[in-house]
């Protein structure tokens, strides 16, 4: 079951003879109710108590839900984590928790349900909707209910048009008055006329018809008609258009649709449908639209049709190069395994990432005669459904997704491609705190296939690994140092720290300035990366360098321009700006940290009439001109990463690249090192120039991007730092976060988890902390932090598991392999 449990043990369903259905799903009793859970292995025969039978099994187990080595080493890393199995397959599995079915129930034969209440199911078979779930739980619990379940097809409601045969009598006839030969004898003249108008004209509708058309009174027809000179008769109805129009187009969505498609106002279209032209009806659902495949150009060369280079081992990398190359390295591996019937999983950490990988890897799906799925959030709940039918089914070998990919049902999957191994978008920040490369070479090694790392730099954890490198696409960089002011002769005089914030170059240097200016009178685009959303970091108090703090954590709060509000970004506590200090009573405030509002502001007082757009959480621009090729200047945070690179780059701006090695982590300059490959390659045949703006400019993560070194220098070197320091790849990481409302609280249970660790025969090197959390009060709790650091995973295993032997006297959670602040 999706819920933050561990996996419970249940009876087989009465009458169940088959083997143990792993991966498939079943229908459980739980708090009174049904629910679907997922098995994930054979209970313990010894064990004397189980809790409940389960009821049915929902899959077939020749398709089950999820494969079975899927469902091996998802659990094997859940054990490994100390982490719920239910918690990770929660967060993992995102379709199948929902599953439609008809279910009906009827009394055991020979049971006397009397016991349970006047209205309780009888001996003929019932639609379960009718009781209540606890009364059929409770009789479901004394073995005296009979269930039957049947899959319930999704269903559309339309209106079609009936058979004209099927057309009410009422509708398609009507009563109109005619003429009756000869005229009836002793007829006045205007009586006689009336008649003779009526026998020319045939069939009237009514009697004012009749008498209008004839001109005469409606005396004078009635007595025509009195006189036997006119009848009413049945007569059939003209066939309406709308009903024709619908009888050859087909069944239509709406009503509305229907009076569209045929041109008529919707209430004749809904009076044809009240007196019964067309019906609604339930239909079985049309396939959703789904992402098609990415199709090649007629006598483009692909990937597909160059020999395969890549390493034949368990585990290996491939990076360097923009991503359409590296799509067409791995075209070769990828088309001979789904030719030979085997199974390929891609999994990339965010959208750009995955739009980029469909667009390099679906079309080689046709060729090998299979389909290519994709899988990801942003994806109805129907086009889900509808994906992992074609996966589990088989028609779809190919399946290119997000972290909700890992688990998809790929038959005999033969290799797992993680892109962007390293990325922090893999780590989820809550539930089972999953870092999803990690459960993925879980997921690999249960199935026996091979892992594969890609993407623009190698995590250092994937350096030991064998792999192929290709050339780093040409980076065109320029570092304006704030540290050193003398004067560089390619681009000028640089700023210096002594001058005034927004004054004489910060936060735009007088060469980005100047670079800006370029693009603005070429027609050109630009983009500026910085550090944060929001106007600026903080605002401070000028005369006694106060700071407005959040109430519920000890961080500063964030000031945004345009609301004109303090803003914490952990909490999301708000407040209107104060007229004055609460401290020396100062009505004025001075800015610090300058973040998305704060650079477009000084870009479009630089560059008068000149476009300027925002991207970030707090305030997304419509980017459709810059994409279009139309001249401007976008700011954003790294969300701009997930957008098309605008086709007209010529500028990138890292405003203040300091932020992202000012960071209490030890994998900072690695994060910083592959954000700044990241932008070198974004625009996918160019190389616009890169300004990186830092009080740091000699950091090796950056000065061996200008050096033109290949791809493994930088991630090489930091693997034998770590090799020195004890850190991954050369030893396992979690961090045990101890939280209370009250500091002490949380400081004692944390020494108290330390000592418990010590007396299980952890070391000083296995065991660091514990110590106060970088942010001391968090969303009005004080966190405590101890890291452990293991050889092995089995040895992180073993030191985790001292924290379930005993209760503690504060919240514990578990983050294995973390990533950010530590």
């Amino acid at each position: 079951m999706s819920l933050p449990i561990p996996a419970l043990d249940f009876a087989p369903p009465h009458g169940w003879t088959g083997d143990v259905p792993v991966g498939c799903r079943v229908l459980l009793p739980w708090r009174g109710e049904l629910t679907v859970g997922l098995v994930v292995g054979e209970g313990d025969p010894r064990a004397a108590h189980r809790l409940r039978d389960a009821v049915h099994v929902l899959d077939d187990p020749a398709a089950p839900w999820v494969t079975p080595g899927t469902v091996a080493g998802v659990c094997a890393w859940a054990r490994e984590a100390h982490v719920p199995a239910g918690l990770v397959w929660g967060d993992l599995l995102g379709v199948g928790w929902e599953a439609a079915y008809r279910h009906r129930v009827r009394a055991v034969p020979g049971a006397n349900l009397g016991f349970f209440g006047a209205t309780v199911p009888g001996s003929v078979w019932t639609d379960a909707l009718v009781y209540p779930p606890a009364l059929l739980d409770a009789i479901r619990e004394q073995g005296l209910l009979d269930e039957a379940f049947a899959p319930q097809p999704r269903t559309v409601t339309v209106v079609r048009a009936r058979e004209h045969s099927a057309v009410p009598v009422a509708a398609r006839t009507v009563t109109v008055l005619r003429a009756v030969t000869p005229a009836p004898p002793g007829l006045t003249p205007r009586q006689a006329g009336a008649w003779t108008w009526l026998a020319g004209a045939g069939e009237q509708e009514s009697l004012n018809a009749w008498a209008r058309g004839a001109g005469v009174s409606g005396s004078v027809v009635t007595a025509v008609l009195n006189a036997g000179g006119a009848e009413y008769v049945q007569a059939e109805r003209p066939l309406p258009p709308a009903w024709a129009w619908l009888l050859e187009n087909g069944p239509q969505d709406s009503v509305s649709a229907w009076a569209q498609g045929a041109g008529v106002p919707a209430s004749a279209a809904a009076a044809l449908l009240a007196r019964g032209w067309a019906e609604q009806a339930e239909v079985p659902a049309p396939p959703p639209p789904l992402p098609l495949p990415a199709v090649p150009e007629e006598g483009e060369v692909t990937g597909a049709d160059l020999p395969d280079r890549l390493p034949e081992a368990p585990v290996w990398r491939l990076h360097g190069g923009r991503a359409a190359s590296r799509f067409r390295v791995l075209a070769p591996r990828v088309s001979r395994l789904l030719s030979q019937g085997r199974g390929v999983l891609v999994l990339a950490p965010d959208h750009a990432t995955l739009r980029r990988a469909w667009a390099g890897l679906s079309g080689l799906a046709e060729g090998a005669g299979t389909l290519a799925a994709q899988v990801g959030g942003h994806l109805s709940g129907v086009q889900r459904a509808a994906t992992w039918d074609l996966i589990r089914t088989g028609e779809a070998r190919l399946v290119v997704g997000s972290m909700h990919a890992l688990s998809a049902p790929v038959a005999d999957l033969a290799l797992v491609i993680v892109l962007e191994e390293g990325s922090d978008a893999y780590k989820l920040l809550s539930g089972s705190r999953a870092f999803v490369p990690d459960v993925a070479a879980c997921v690999a090694r249960a199935q026996d296939a091979a892992l594969a790392y890609v993407g623009s730099v190698p995590a250092v954890e994937s350096v030991p690994h064998p792999g192929a490198e290709l050339p780093p696409p040409r980076a065109r960089l320029h570092v304006v140092d704030y540290a050193a002011p003398p004067e560089q002769p390619e681009l000028g005089p640089l700023s210096g720290v002594h001058l005034k914030a927004g004054d004489q170059g910060y936060p735009l240097s007088h060469d980005l300035a100047r670079l800006l200016r370029q693009v603005q009178e070429r027609g050109r685009q630009a983009a500026l990366l910085a550090p944060r959303r929001g106007y600026s970091a903080l605002l401070r108090c000028p005369s006694c360098e106060h700071t407005p703090q959040c109430r519920n954590c000890d961080v500063p709060l964030r000031f945004h321009q345009e609301t004109r509000q303090l803003t914490c970004h952990q909490c999301g506590y708000h407040e209107n700006v104060p007229d004055r200090c609460d401290v020396c009573g100062e009505q004025m405030w001075k800015a610090r940290g300058p973040g998305t509002e704060w650079i477009a502001a000084e870009v479009a007082r630089l560059l008068p009439g000149f476009p300027v757009h925002r991207l970030d959480r707090d305030h997304q621009d419509d980017l459709s001109a810059l994409h279009a090729g139309a001249p401007g200047v976008v700011v954003g945070t790294q969300l701009l990463l997930s957008q098309p690179c605008p086709p007209e780059l010529a500028l990138v701006g890292v405003t203040l690249a300091d932020t992202w090695l000012n960071v209490s982590d030890f994998r900072a300059s690695e994060r910083y090192h592959r954000l700044l490959r990241q932008l070198a390659e974004w625009h996918p045949s160019r190389a616009p120039m890169l300004v990186v703006q830092t009080f740091q400019a000699d950091h090796p993560a950056l000065k061996v991007l200008g050096s033109g070194q290949g791809v493994l220098a930088y991630p090489a070197a930091e693997e034998r730092v770590r090799l020195e320091l004890g850190y991954p790849p050369h030893a396992r990481l979690a961090q045990i976060e101890v939280a209370a409302r009250e500091a002490e609280r949380a400081r004692v249970a944390a020494q108290e988890i330390a000592d418990a660790l010590y007396g299980a025969g952890a070391t000083e090197l296995e065991v660091l902390g514990p110590a106060p959390s970088p942010v001391a009060r968090l969303r009005g709790v004080y966190p405590y932090h101890l890291l452990l650091r293991a050889r092995s995973d089995a040895r992180l295993a073993e030191l985790l598991g001292v924290l379930e032997r005993r209760s503690w006297k504060a919240r514990v959670r578990v983050d294995v392999n973390p990533r950010g602040g530590l």
